[in-house]
C-alpha cells in the first residue's frame, strides 16, 4: 500500500501545477501568504479539514466537549475529520488520486512526509515561521533544522516536542498489594522476580505484571539489563557499537532480557496473552487495580485513573512509580526504560490543497502556543486556570488540585484533537505548579514525571529518521527485518528454557544477515552520524 499511495502522489503531481482545473491552484496563489498583517484567529471564519493518517484513528465531534466549543466559539475555528475508516493509506490513496486533500494531514515522520513532499502536495512552513513564532519559540531552531528535507525545507509542524526530558516509560506498582507483602526491596531484577513470585502466591486474581498491549512491558525489562540504551533500541533493531550499529539479535542484553521475560512467563508471573491482548482487556486489569506491578510505555493515562478509582476504597491505597529495575552491578542511575526525542511523535502537514495554507498554520501555531495549549488541554480559562504569571505560563485555580478526575476527562476527550502538543510548555507549566504544592495535594501523574520518570528517559533524538524509505532497497530489507524481529520475539517469550531463546535470536542474526541486514545497518549508522552532525555531538 505504501507504494500504491507513492505511485499516486507521483501521478497527482504535474495535473494540479498545469492548469486551474478546479480552481484550488489558483485560490492557494490568493492565499494570505503574500498578506504581510497576520491572520487573527476569531476574526473571521475559519473551516478547516484535516486527515488522520492512522488505521486506529477517528476525530470526535468538533464542539462537543469544553475545550473545542470554547475554540470553535471564541477563535471561530471548526474542524472537520475526513475518517479513514480503518485503512487510512488506502483512503488517503484516494484523496491523493482524486487532487482533494484536506488542508493539513497528521502523520508519521520520515518515510509519510517524504513520499508526499516528493509528489509535490504540501506546503513548505519556512515563510510563516518569523509571522507566527510560537513553534519557533517552543520548539528552537535545532529542532526546526532537524525536521527540514532534503530540499531544505521545512515541512512539518511537529506534535508533543520538547527540549528538556519528558515521557512515561517505567514501573507502576500497587501500593496496598506492596505493603501487605512488606513493602519489598524493589531494585534489581531479582528483586522483581521474588516478589512477583510471592504475588502470584498471596494473590491468586491479581495479574503479577501486566505489559500493555502488544507486549510493551517486555521491552521496558529489556532496560535492566543495559546501561545507557533504552527499548528504542527494539524498535530499530540495532545497538550502538562505538560509532556504527550493529544487529540486536546478536547484543548479549537483549537475549538475557528476553531470557527473564521467558522465565517470568513459563512461570505465569506475567500476563499470559502479553502479544494479544487489546487494550480493552488492560484497561480493565490496571483501572479496576487487578495488577501487582504494570510497566508500559505509559502507563499513567490508566494508571492514573485506576490510582483515584482505589483512593475512593481505600484513601492509603493506589498506585505509585519505582525507579527503575535493574540487573545486579548494573549503575541505576544510568538504566533507561523509556526514550523521548526532542522532535516529540508525528507531526502535521498542510497541502497544496488548502486554500489558504497561511491561515491553517496561523491556527496550529496558535493552538501550540500557551494559550492554544493550556485551553485545548485543561479546558476554558475560569475554572483550572485564570490567566498567565509573568512566566507566560498558566495560573492554576484549587480547581485544579480538587478535581483530578474533571481535568482527566478533558485529557481523554481532546485526545484525538491534540495534533502539535507542546510538551516543552506543558511540562514547565505543571512542573512550576505541582513544586509549590504538598505532596498530598498533587496531581499524581505530575507527580511521579517530576519524581521520576522524566529523570529516567533518555534522549533519543540523534536516531531520529535513520530508517531508509519503505520502496529503496534498504526500505524492503528492514520490512523483512521487522518480520524476523517479531517472529522472534514472539518465539522467544514461548520459548520453554534459556537455551532455547539463544537459539532462537542466533537464528534471527542468521536469517537477518542472509536478507542484508548488514547492509541496512551501514545505511542507519550513516544517517545516525549525520544527526549527531546536526546536533553537534561530533
Amino acid at each position: 500500500m505504501l507504494l500504491v499511495l507513492a505511485v499516486m502522489v507521483g501521478c497527482t503531481k504535474g495535473a494540479s501545477n498545469e492548469e486551474d482545473g478546479d480552481g484550488k491552484s489558483s485560490e492557494t496563489e490568493k492565499s494570505s501568504e503574500n498578506n504581510d498583517k497576520p491572520f487573527v484567529l476569531g476574526e473571521e471564519q475559519l473551516d478547516i479539514t484535516m486527515f488522520g493518517n492512522y488505521d486506529w484513528y477517528t476525530m470526535p465531534p468538533w464542539g462537543e466537549d469544553i475545550s473545542s466549543e470554547w475554540i470553535k466559539e471564541n477563535k471561530k475555528v471548526n474542524i472537520t475529520a475526513i475518517d479513514g475508516g480503518g485503512e487510512a493509506a488506502q483512503r488517503l490513496s484516494t484523496l491523493i488520486a482524486g487532487q482533494d486533500l484536506p488542508d493539513f494531514i497528521w502523520t508519521d515522520k520520515g518515510a509519510d512526509v517524504e513520499r508526499l513532499r516528493q509528489g509535490d502536495v504540501l506546503v513548505p512552513l519556512d515563510d510563516y515561521l518569523d509571522k507566527y513564532t510560537n513553534l519557533r519559540d517552543w520548539f528552537g531552531e535545532a529542532g526546526i533544522n532537524m525536521l527540514r528535507s532534503d530540499d531544505g525545507k521545512l515541512y512539518q509542524f511537529p506534535n508533543w516536542y520538547n527540549s528538556q526530558p519528558f515521557g512515561n516509560a517505567g514501573y507502576v506498582v500497587h501500593k496496598g498489594i506492596y505493603e501487605e507483602l512488606g513493602s519489598p526491596k524493589l531494585e534489581t531484577t531479582d528483586d522483581l522476580y521474588e516478589y512477583l513470585k510471592t504475588v502470584k502466591e498471596k494473590f491468586p486474581d491479581v495479574t503479577p505484571f501486566e505489559t500493555h498491549i502488544d507486549g510493551q512491558g517486555v521491552s521496558v525489562l529489556y532496560s535492566a539489563f543495559t546501561e545507557d540504551s533504552s527499548p528504542g533500541d527494539i524498535r530499530r533493531h540495532a545497538v550502538t557499537d562505538g560509532e556504527k550499529l550493529s544487529s540486536i539479535f546478536t547484543s548479549p542484553e537483549y537475549i538475557e532480557s528476553q531470557q527473564y521475560a521467558s522465565k517470568l512467563f513459563r512461570e505465569k508471573l506475567i500476563t499470559q496473552d502479553a502479544l494479544s491482548q487489546d487494550i480493552d482487556m488492560v484497561t480493565a486489569k490496571v483501572t479496576g487495580g487487578k495488577v501487582a506491578v504494570y510497566a508500559a510505555a505509559s502507563p499513567t493515562e490508566f494508571a492514573s485513573v485506576g490510582h483515584y478509582n482505589m483512593l475512593k476504597e481505600d484513601p492509603d491505597s493506589g498506585y505509585f512509580y519505582i525507579w527503575p529495575i535493574a540487573k545486579e552491578g548494573l549503575d541505576k542511575n544510568k538504566i533507561y526504560p523509556g526514550d523521548y526525542s526532542m522532535m516529540g511523535w508525528n507531526v502535521s502537514v498542510i497541502t497544496k490543497d488548502a486554500k489558504d495554507p497561511e491561515k491553517v498554520f496561523a491556527f496550529l501555531d496558535w493552538l501550540t502556543g500557551p494559550e492554544g495549549q493550556t485551553s485545548l488541554i485543561f479546558g476554558p480559562e475560569g475554572k483550572y486556570w485564570d490567566g498567565f504569571d509573568e512566566e507566560g505560563l498558566p495560573q492554576f485555580t484549587d480547581e485544579y488540585v480538587n478535581d483530578p478526575e474533571g481535568l482527566a476527562k478533558i485529557d481523554v476527550d481532546t485526545g484525538n484533537f491534540q495534533w502539535n502538543g507542546n510538551s516543552n510548555f506543558l511540562d514547565t507549566a505543571k512542573a512550576k505548579f505541582t513544586a509549590s504544592l504538598p505532596e498530598e495535594e498533587r496531581r499524581w501523574d505530575t507527580h511521579w514525571q517530576s519524581e521520576v520518570t522524566w529523570k529516567t528517559q533518555l534522549n533519543g533524538t540523534e536516531f531520529e529518521n535513520i530508517n531508509p524509505l519503505p520502496d529503496s532497497e534498504e526500505g524492503r530489507i528492514l520490512q523483512s527485518i521487522d518480520e524476523i524481529a517479531e517472529e522472534a520475539r514472539a518465539q522467544a517469550l514461548f520459548a520453554k528454557s534459556d537455551e532455547e531463546v539463544a537459539e532462537i535470536f542466533a537464528k534471527a542474526a542468521e536469517n537477518a544477515n542472509n536478507l542484508g541486514h548488514d547492509q541496512l545497518l551501514e545505511y542507519q549508522t550513516e544517517k545516525w552520524q549525520e544527526n549527531l552532525k546536526k546536533l553537534g555531538k561530533k
